[in-house]
């Protein structure tokens, strides 16, 4: 069974100013989301899922579905914020989207074997994508709760242009997750790689320490365990109109109640990603220098 790529693509891209799932990065007007999915169908995936907004689904089957589904199977989730356990109610007043766990959970009934999840505007390599087709290769529900995590390091995911937000992960001896912790601010400066801790002080991180960035993999016993998570997460905050059900806060509770194992797959990749408007000149000029370097072609989709 090939595993599915799932796609988070209904961001708002608040600090970047605009729909940068859509911006145009390579030399013939492609997109990040072009070349993931470019890597995903030479490492051997089988289909493609996006989660995205409503409003946005018209400009979208326009500029990437129709596009590109001569290339591999493709489909669509919508992730709406009244999108919640029947019976549960929430802040009126709330804009922004539940976060990413509930946005995976938005895929649930078009899954029924391995799937990877990573975010539309980030460009994680090809060897992200290898390292985690050949894990699942040969999958079978034997391996239920056995998920998994493409590790980076933290000195190859920084933004020039300003702090960014990175999992710190903890794992054991054997490679398998202990804990994954949502850091905020984490930037480069003359001390060194440094995030705000929840006290205020600065921590620094050595350049190579491991970081997630949001690409797992996962089986279809995850979507059980969301859905229990999510109708938690409403129920103690669903007035709090900024609260989000983040992916690593429900791995975390998981791997501590010992539900399931995550094992950490290393990657060697340079990531790329425009967290900020400033962030693009960069993707544009790393994109462009892979091609130069012969990893794509000077035009994707031919």
């Amino acid at each position: 069974m090939k595993p599915v790529l799932l796609i988070l693509a209904a961001g708002i891209g608040s600090r970047y100013g605009g729909l940068k799932q859509l911006d145009a990065i390579g030399p013939n007007g492609e997109t990040i989301i072009d070349y993931s999915i470019y890597d995903a169908v030479r490492t051997g995936f089988g289909k493609v899922i996006f989660v995205i907004k409503e409003s946005i689904e018209k400009e979208f089957r326009k500029m990437v579905i129709d596009k590109l589904k001569p290339y591999i199977d493709m489909d669509f989730v919508n992730q709406e914020i009244w999108k919640v356990p029947e019976g549960l109610s929430f802040n009126a007043d709330r804009t922004k989207p539940w976060g990413t766990a509930h946005a995976i959970l938005m895929a649930e009934d078009k899954i029924d074997g391995p799937f990877a999840v990573i975010n539309a505007d980030d460009f994680y390599g090809r060897g992200a994508y290898q390292v985690l087709a050949d894990y699942y290769e040969g999958w079978t529900p034997a391996r239920g709760n056995d998920y998994s995590m493409v590790a980076y390091e933290i000195g190859k995911t920084l933004s020039n242009h300003g702090f960014v937000s990175r999992g710190i992960c903890q794992a054991d001896s054997s490679s398998f997750l202990e804990e994954v912790v949502e850091r905020t601010r984490i930037e480069r400066t003359q001390a060194g790689i440094v995030f705000q801790d929840e006290h205020g002080k600065e921590v620094i991180l050595p350049e190579q320490a491991v970081v997630s960035m949001n690409f797992w993999g996962f089986t279809p016993s995850f979507f059980g365990y969301l859905r229990q998570g999510f109708t938690a997460f409403i129920q103690a905050h669903g007035d709090d109109p900024k609260a989000e059900y983040y992916i690593p806060t429900a791995v975390n509770k998981l791997i501590q109640q010992r539900e399931v194992t995550v094992r950490v797959l290393p990657c060697n990749e340079q990531w790329f990603g425009m967290t900020y408007k400033e962030d693009r000149d960069i993707v544009v000029a790393g994109i462009r220098q892979l091609i130069e370097n012969g990893e794509y072609p000077e035009k994707l989709w031919r």
